[in-house]
């Protein structure tokens, strides 16, 4: 057969489809219902070229496949690769025809490089497309890193601090997705992606226009708003110091170039500065939108052109009056650093796209990528050693990652359980948490993940930000979460003045959605505190609501009972991939809501 002279393969369309699919998924976990979302065998089988893998012996399977990965070695067939995977996107209607080009194009050398280096066999492909019966998946196999011979400390459980103690006030944002070309009045309903933009058409009768300063439903920011939120949270102050958990782009990913994503990390990073004043210390973490393509971050030994340092050495000069040199050392070279905050009290900003399943290169090697947990290991015995407690920031929530690299941070937390204090991440846009247990029973609550509502609006959510209450600088403290508070611009008020009903205010109020403690009735908010939050909502429907209500940031219209309502409490009691796989089976949800909760690309 001679290769060059043949049409790619449906099993190469395929192939290459896995990893690009999600990027027209849904941003947060999907709600459940009697009907989940449908995962991409299932939305292969139902779509208009009628094919399903399952139906495929596995015998044709495999030589498909053979065939596939021996294409790929030649640089010849790229194009008809990239032609191939353009015509399925528009075929499978994944996306109007010209986004499906535009993020073929933009994703393909990238995308067929990592593919080329990945080693997926055809038992592995075959594994994912037909069955576990025909082979097994194992790209992504499991590994361990490796803790110190050192005994872990005797537990001493916290108590709250004595009154009067000083307390941290510590300013969250993430998620801002700034869309530089949001345009007020156009379409808020359109065929893109993303909607309320330029080219998104003019509204009518059927379609909502974009208001002026945000707009519920698939759109993101215009940059007043987000000049207006700083505005706002310098007033609000001030803040003993900020974490920022990154995605600074919008979602426009199938249009975007490196040299508009330098510009809008510098634009946005330049006015946090100029608004929060140069005393305050910002900590940023790396987003899964940063790069372009989107969640294409190479592991540190991918050298040249293909790298991110492209990215990370203009982070490093936009974040260096923030962090030390030695910080600004490991940015440069994978994305993460730690740095002291205050005497007793450090911070360790992880490079979660090193966990992210969307993130393609990891096919090459998935084994602890940049040996970021290994890093992370040697910081956090040197905290134990010197009696300091540690912050852990980052983007995607690690409950949300890849098996393997998930199982290995549990462990890393059940360990340093007592240094570890404080686990603030973002990516959902959603206000939620998820919950970390002793790995011998389960049952032992030692400590929290706060995900962090987003600043933007995508999807249909009122634009936000968090503050924290942190037990503060004194000896004995416990740098524990005791509180936080969700702010929002009520879109609804914002953009309809009540002196003008067709003309947005001029100064609209960011208001307090809620204080944690006094929503749910909590003294603190420790990991058994939430503990018995998770039984209050399983037992108190009308405070489960209230979670329900606020999670969207004060804009959901259904309530969320039975199935939603026990997928939700899976999902909080879940810091671990493999334990919402667990009791997503328990529950009968047949995987659904593992593959719907990892099927994020915020």
């Amino acid at each position: 057969m001679r290769l060059s002279s043949q049409p790619p393969s449906f099993g190469l369309i395929t192939c290459s489809l896995v990893l690009i699919l999600p990027l027209f998924g849904s941003c947060h976990p999907a709600q459940l219902s009697g009907n989940p979302s449908l995962v991409f065998m299932e939305q292969l089988s139902h779509s208009s070229v009628r094919f399903n893998w399952r139906n495929v012996t596995c015998y044709v399977c495999k030589a498909v496949f053979t065939i596939v990965d021996v294409a790929l070695l030649s640089d010849a067939n790229e194009e008809r690769v990239a032609q191939a995977v353009g015509e399925a996107c528009i075929r499978l209607h994944l996306a109007d025809e010209q986004v499906c080009r535009d993020i073929i194009e933009l994703f393909r050398d990238d995308f067929i490089r990592a593919l080329q280096e990945s080693f997926l066999w055809p038992t592995e492909a075959c594994a994912i497309l037909v069955g576990p019966s025909c082979g097994k998946f194992d790209v992504y196999a499991p590994w361990n890193i490796t803790l110190p011979n050192v005994p872990k400390p005797p537990v001493k459980p916290p108590s709250p601090p004595k009154p009067g103690s000083p307390q941290s006030r510590v300013l969250f944002l993430t998620d801002v997705h700034w869309d530089r070309e949001y345009d007020v009045g156009s379409a808020a309903d359109c065929k893109e992606p993303l909607c309320c933009r330029n080219n998104s058409g003019s509204p009518n009768l059927s379609r909502r226009k974009a208001g002026h300063w945000g707009t519920y439903g698939n759109c993101d920011l215009p940059l007043w708003t987000v000049e207006n939120l700083l505005e706002n949270a310098a007033k609000a102050g001030p803040w003993d110091w900020v974490y920022w958990t990154g995605d600074i782009p919008a979602h426009n990913v199938w249009s975007q170039t490196r040299e508009q994503q330098l510009s809008e990390l510098t634009v946005i990073s330049r006015l946090i500065h100029k608004h929060l004043g140069p005393n305050v210390m910002v900590y940023p973490a790396v987003g899964n939108h940063e790069s372009t393509p989107v969640n294409s971050f190479p592991p540190p030994y991918i050298h040249g052109n293909r790298s991110s340092s492209w990215l990370y050495d203009q982070m490093a000069e936009e974040w260096a009056p923030w962090l030390p040199d030695q910080a600004l050392k490991t940015l440069r070279y994978g994305g993460f650093y730690t740095v002291q905050i205050q005497p007793g009290l450090r911070l360790v900003s992880l490079n979660m796209n090193f966990c992210a399943r969307e993130n393609f290169w990891l096919m090459v090697n998935s084994t602890d990528p940049g040996d970021q947990l290994q890093w992370l290991i040697h910081i956090l015995q040197a905290s134990e050693d010197k009696g300091e407690k540690v912050h852990i920031i980052g983007h995607i929530p690690p409950g949300l990652c890849l098996s393997s690299w998930s199982w290995n941070y549990y462990h890393i937390v059940n360990r340093y359980e007592s240094t570890i204090t404080g686990q603030f991440f973002g990516h959902t846009h959603l206000d939620e948490f998820q919950m970390f247990y002793d790995e011998e029973t389960m049952t032992h609550p030692l400590g929290v993940v706060f995900i962090a509502p987003s600043v933007t609006t995508f999807v249909g959510l009122n634009p936000g930000y968090r503050v924290y209450y942190v037990d503060g600088n004194y000896q004995g403290s416990s740098r524990l979460v005791l509180d936080h508070e969700t702010y929002i611009m009520n879109l609804t008020e914002a953009n309809h003045s009540p002196w003008a009903p067709h003309s947005p205010q001029k100064d609209p109020k960011w208001t307090l959605l809620y204080r944690a403690t006094e929503a749910y009735g909590l003294s603190t908010l420790f990991p058994s505190d939430f503990n018995r939050l998770i039984g209050t909502f399983i037992n108190d429907d009308p405070v489960f609501q209230k979670f329900w209500y606020l999670r969207y940031k004060g804009h959901v219209s259904k309530p969320c009972k039975e199935v939603c309502k026990t997928g939700i409490l899976c999902y909080l009691r879940s810091g671990r991939y493999d334990d919402l796989k667990q009791c997503d089976y328990l529950n009968g949800f047949k995987g659904s809501l593992a593959r719907a909760a990892t099927k994020t690309l915020c």
